[in-house]
């Protein structure tokens, strides 16, 4: 069911003590995963520009009939997979993917856009789902997206080279991820030879896409009558006849292309194929091909996809908070969706695209030791004797007006010994210590936290205070 917006306040009569805790689903960012995630954005969004697409941003919230209902599993409550607010007469909700919104924005401003129109984007979405270690119920998305009649073959290389480039510069190494294609044609017509119901295809693709998280057994279940799941939720099948199921399992367990071209012979499946093909050749002109698989299980959950198909996989497992080894699954996905925007009125374009879970990125990138991230040096003025409080202020003044991260201790009553463990536990690199001697004298002293020697600090004119600072970080 979706949610429904009620606002209210606290019963300011209840004297228990609230509990300090997150919905479950999402997640706080701090420290070394913040500054990693801070990192990972930067080289994302300059990866982008360097292959031609420009920003954009837009709202968190979409009016519910624009964004549609391509996510949901049970087609009697279409939007119980989102989260939707009831705001006056309007129904609002918050955007599951960066897709929709695009569509609905090359559809408000067509004509004042450049086709075909790259973008990129990237910001938090929101999704009811059944949270884990590595699913989050709002995550963050970096999106690259081609709007516009081009050639669909040059397009979609370009989305499966960007993603590959990107994830170089993330700091992966080519035996660390794949960038696995497919094309949704291929099992449609396979869908349409068995004589699949449209009621019944959705499902079929839906249990496909779950591959990867249930394995054969479980889309073999989704496929027919139902699902139960460890927890004893059970989810409804396609229904499909044994025959039907069998004949998709099978299908999901070729992985060559040439087995592929005699086993299926549907008009539709071969156009899928065919554009698998062209696809390669026009990958092999690049750098990438290499990293490039095919894996025809790839369908894209997302009922707006229409042919090629994209996800990029981490060749490696990562570990939960428990320190168990988990799947991290797909790092970043998408494909082509040539009706998306043809919902709106007055525009009619094609597009191909891919979402980077960057949350999901960061989760298995803080389990490797090979990016580094760089941490940010301050500096903390450490208050002795209050009486000269105004001389701590013109040094940490000076300090920021040379663009040297300073703060200046907060709290002139604690003592000395408080002010270092407060800058030790934060980080800092350096603390600067001055009382009434080292001021009659015109004198500073410089203390290196960060260093493994005992007495490790010197003393310096305070006149040379910016030249010896930035000798230091």
């Amino acid at each position: 069911m979706a949610v429904r917006f009620c606002p209210g306040v606290p019963n300011m009569t209840d004297k228990k003590k609230l509990i300090p805790s997150l919905p479950k689903g999402f997640k706080d960012r701090w420290g070394q995963e913040l500054a990693l995630k801070k990192k990972l954005i930067k080289i994302i969004e300059a990866n982008f520009l360097k292959y031609g697409f420009i920003p954009l941003e837009t709202s968190p919230m979409e009016i519910t009939k624009n964004i549609g209902s391509f996510l949901a599993d049970d087609e009697s409550n279409p939007m119980s997979d989102v989260f939707t607010f009831e705001d006056d007469k309007e129904s609002l909700t918050l955007r599951y993917d960066m897709s929709a919104p695009l569509a609905r924005f090359v559809a408000q401003n067509f004509r004042d856009l450049a086709f075909p129109y790259k973008r990129y984007t990237y910001g938090d979405v929101f999704r009811r789902e059944k949270p884990d270690n590595s699913r989050f119920r709002s995550f963050m998305q970096f999106d690259a997206d081609i709007i516009g009649n081009v050639n669909e073959a040059q397009a979609d290389a370009e989305i499966c080279n960007i993603i590959a480039d990107t994830f170089f510069n993330c700091g992966l190494k080519k035996d660390q991820f794949s960038v696995n294609v497919s094309n949704r044609k291929i099992v449609q017509g396979l869908i349409s030879e068995l004589k699949i119901s449209e009621e019944q295809e959705f499902k079929v693709i839906r249990a496909i896409d779950k591959l990867e998280r249930i394995g054969l057994n479980g889309v073999e279940d989704l496929l027919k009558k139902e699902r139960r799941d460890s927890s004893g939720a059970i989810t409804k099948g396609a229904n499909l006849s044994d025959d039907q199921a069998s004949q998709i399992i099978e299908f999901l367990k070729i992985k060559d292309l040439k087995e592929l071209k005699s086993k299926l012979t549907n008009p539709i499946s071969l156009e899928g194929i065919k554009e698998i093909e062209e696809l390669f050749e026009i990958l092999s002109k690049g750098k990438f091909v290499n990293q490039v698989k095919t894996n025809f299980t790839i369908v894209r959950g997302l009922a707006y996809y229409s042919g090629f198909c994209v996800e990029t996989n981490l060749n490696f497992k990562g570990k939960n908070a428990q320190g168990k080894e988990i799947e991290i699954g797909s790092v970043a996905s998408g494909g082509r969706y040539n009706s998306l925007i043809k919902r709106f009125k007055g525009a009619d374009y094609k597009g191909t695209g891919m979402s980077i879970g960057v949350d999901r990125l960061v989760f298995a990138l803080n389990q490797l030791d090979q990016i580094k991230v760089e941490t940010t040096d301050s500096v903390l003025v450490c208050i002795l004797d209050e009486k000269y409080i105004s001389e701590y202020y013109k040094i940490v003044n000076e300090l920021r007006e040379n663009n040297i991260n300073s703060e200046i201790y907060l709290d002139p009553s604690k003592n000395l010994k408080k002010q270092l463990t407060y800058a030790d536990k934060k980080g800092c690199s350096l603390a600067i210590i001055c009382g009434q001697e080292e001021f009659e004298n015109n004198k500073l002293t410089i203390k290196k936290l960060k260093s493994s020697k005992e007495n490790d600090q010197l003393q310096i004119t305070k006149d040379n205070l910016i030249n010896e600072i930035k000798k230091l970080i």
